[in-house]
């Protein structure tokens, strides 16, 4: 009864097997990775908890109770499970493990180079840290911030965030308690199957998308930002002033890493322009550093009274022609020319 009630999703001699029942945000992109690569291109999909059909499967993620890659079996239920990624705390879930395992291999698949090359760990990194870390914490029950410290500060929420996350959102794509389900075993497992593959589909363009961004985008725009980063003193004798000549880059974390090994004594960057678009005639933005990549606060906003100031208003209060805008709350402002952007941002850096 128990191969029976297995729906098959796909004929092949390679099967990937994971538990079935309600089912979580790390299976679902494990599952989705795996496929990624030739091997398990057409892999079959068993969903079960049977140990008899699970000795039958390839590879096993998120159920079996062994994590060993060298028979393929990368469950991290057990008790005596503390497996993290390189260099970081946060203990792995099975998405964890399959990346770990086999994410160089997707990252080198998609750039077309070894996967010992120098950018494959480069992002095989990066991806840890800005996307499946994430996951891992939320499927083994770890807060972004430390709970007692947030206890001890007496801090609250402002508002409803609706404790959406990519967890929450495959949580919700279980089947609900009363949602109609066929009585029949085999299509009751096929319907619940479908509904995995549902959530599988949208971990994985998620995290498709942060692929591409960091192969296409943020892996390129690397060398610009450290081209930048050196010329810096020609703008400011301080180095507090970043200027992208061409166009704007995915700047924030090339510039964060540039300054954590930065000569002892070096300032770091407090504003960077660059123009809106890459044509000679694009007006130039100057925007303030945030604190940390993610952070709302500036290093250095603007003056103050330059905030939610416009046009001729804005000349007349920065003594600087051709302004634009300047944010209210001091994180962004414009101007007509790089002339003019400049300025503002040196007398900003002086205020």
């Amino acid at each position: 009864m128990a191969e029976s009630a297995t729906k098959k999703l796909k004929t092949s001699h390679i099967s990937i097997g994971t538990h079935n029942g309600h089912f979580h945000a790390d299976e679902a992109l494990a599952v989705y990775m795996l496929r990624l690569l030739p091997t398990y291109k057409d892999s079959q999909l068993i969903r079960t908890r049977d140990p008899k059909l699970l000795e039958t499967c390839h590879t096993v993620v998120d159920v079996g109770g062994e994590y060993d890659a060298s028979v393929n079996r990368y469950d991290h239920h057990q008790r005596t499970f503390d497996t993290t990624f390189p260099n970081r705390s946060t203990k792995l879930s099975s998405a964890g493990l399959v990346y770990m395992h086999f994410g160089k291999a997707i990252i080198a698949q998609h750039l077309g180079v070894p996967e010992e090359a120098e950018e494959v760990k480069i992002i095989w990194e990066k991806i840890y840290q800005s996307f499946i870390e994430a996951v891992d914490a939320n499927d083994n029950g770890i807060s972004v911030y430390d709970p007692k410290g947030i206890d001890a500060a007496g801090l609250e929420k402002r508002f409803s965030d609706g404790g959406f996350s990519l967890g929450a959102m495959v949580s919700r794509l279980n089947p609900n308690w009363n949602d109609p389900t066929p009585t029949d075993p085999v299509q009751a497992q096929q319907f619940e199957d479908e509904k995995f593959l549902t959530a599988s589909t949208r971990m994985g363009e998620e995290f498709a998308r942060d692929l591409q961004y960091y192969i296409k985008a943020w892996l390129p725009a690397r060398d610009i930002v450290r081209k930048a980063y050196a010329d810096r003193f020609q703008y400011d004798a301080e180095g507090r002033i970043l200027v992208f000549e061409g166009l704007s880059v995915p700047w924030k974390d090339h510039l964060y890493t540039l300054e954590e090994s930065a000569e002892a004594g070096d300032k770091k960057v407090l504003y960077v322009l660059y123009p809106e678009k890459p044509t000679p005639d694009a007006k130039w933005r100057i925007q303030a550093v945030p604190v940390t990549k993610d952070s709302f606060q500036s290093r250095k906003p603007l003056p103050e009274t330059w905030r939610g100031v416009r046009d001729s208003q804005l000349d007349e209060v920065t003594g600087v022609p051709g302004g634009v805008f300047v944010h209210a709350a001091g994180f962004i402002g414009g101007n007509k020319t790089f002339e003019g952007a400049r300025t503002m941002a040196v007398k900003a850096v002086e205020s």
